[in-house]
């Protein structure tokens, strides 16, 4: 969810509704970025003067689902997220960039980094949150979920001819022009220029891609450059069958 888009109040409803449907299976992340274009998130946001900061709507939230509810500013009378009081929904900061990534570490948050499309941020953000981690009654200790591009195939060169969906995919969007994943194409170059190439490039170099072998070996080298204590797996394959079979491949690589 992004925060800066719905009231505390009713993030904790809904996901207190699903906690109470599906115990212990429900996690709840949350990013403070706008996540759109700026006229898109003005209509989300329908921001009025003094809105609550994102520390503060976090902070309202957390009040709501792990203890009894918050009260007003003048102290009359508190609000309670029925369901979802008390329901310990399990709360992630989600980041792009330092600012979630601190404030993660200092409220003692699980932080998970958006690698998929900001890697050069990566070191540094993950560095920043186990700096500022303080022991909490969500954690003992840092927790990393890293989020990064993997597109696997049988043989290397397919792998190279799928992930040029996730090129296509982020060419658009540098331009301006979003689109739906796109088929693959035997070659790239008649699509982007220099400075196209290397605006993809700078948003994906972490990107796991090629076949078995070679994904499992810069899985465990990502792993260790990082030492995230989770993978997160975004796949931007066309075909179907393809995706599933790039993630059968993931997963292969993962237990061996």
């Amino acid at each position: 969810m992004l925060l800066s888009h719905y009231s505390p109040l009713s993030v904790a409803e809904q996901f207190g509704t699903l906690e109470t449907f599906f115990p212990g299976r429900i996690d709840l992340g949350l990013g403070q970025a706008p996540g759109t274009d700026q006229y898109t998130a003005n209509v989300l946001r329908q921001r009025v003067a003094g809105e609550p900061e994102f520390d503060a709507r976090l902070e309202e939230l957390i009040a709501y689902l792990y203890g009894t509810g918050t009260a007003t500013k003048n102290g009359s009378f508190s609000f309670h997220a029925i369901p979802g009081e008390k329901t310990n929904v399990p709360i992630w900061l989600l980041g792009s960039g330092f600012y979630s990534a601190q404030l993660a570490g200092i409220l003692g948050l699980p932080f998970s980094f958006a690698g998929h499309f900001a890697p050069g941020n990566m070191m540094e953000a993950i560095k920043l949150y186990r700096d500022y981690f303080r022991l909490s009654q969500f954690l003992e200790e840092p927790y990393v979920l890293l989020a990064v591009q993997v597109v696997a195939a049988d043989e290397k060169l397919e792998a190279q001819r799928l992930a040029t969906s996730m090129y296509q995919k982020f060419l658009l969007l540098t331009s301006g022009q979003p689109s739906p994943i796109l088929p693959p194409v035997n070659n790239m170059d008649d699509l982007w220029n220099d400075n196209g190439r290397r605006a993809v490039e700078e948003q994906l170099f972490t990107s796991i891609i090629g076949d078995p072998v070679g994904v499992k070996q810069q899985l465990h080298e990502l792993i260790e450059k990082t030492d995230a204590d989770e993978i997160l797996a975004q796949t931007e394959i066309f075909d179907h069958k393809a995706r599933l079979r790039s993630y059968e491949i993931l997963a292969q690589a993962a237990v061996n």
